[in-house]
């Protein structure tokens, strides 16, 4: 796991080898500790940022380079 500074400055770690399809790059697992005890969110690898939002569906997109990964259940009625 690779440890980064997170938003806040505490330490975060990237798991580069658990992680989710995104239009533009893939999303990384975040821990908020080495052992992988505390999952903290997610880090697109396209522009390399922790700046992301997840909905209830489980659609992520980043906020910086709009890469998004699709929800997990789709249904026209959501949109």
């Amino acid at each position: 796991m690779e440890r980064r500074d997170g938003p806040d400055g505490r330490e975060l770690y990237v798991d580069r080898e658990q992680r989710e399809r995104g239009s533009k790059g893939p999303f990384f697992v975040v821990y908020s500790d080495a052992e992988r005890d505390g999952r903290w969110g997610y880090f697109c690898g396209n522009c390399e940022t922790f700046n992301n939002a997840m909905d209830a569906m489980g659609r992520i997109q980043c906020n910086e380079c709009s890469n998004v990964r699709k929800p997990d259940e789709w249904d026209a009625a959501h949109e």
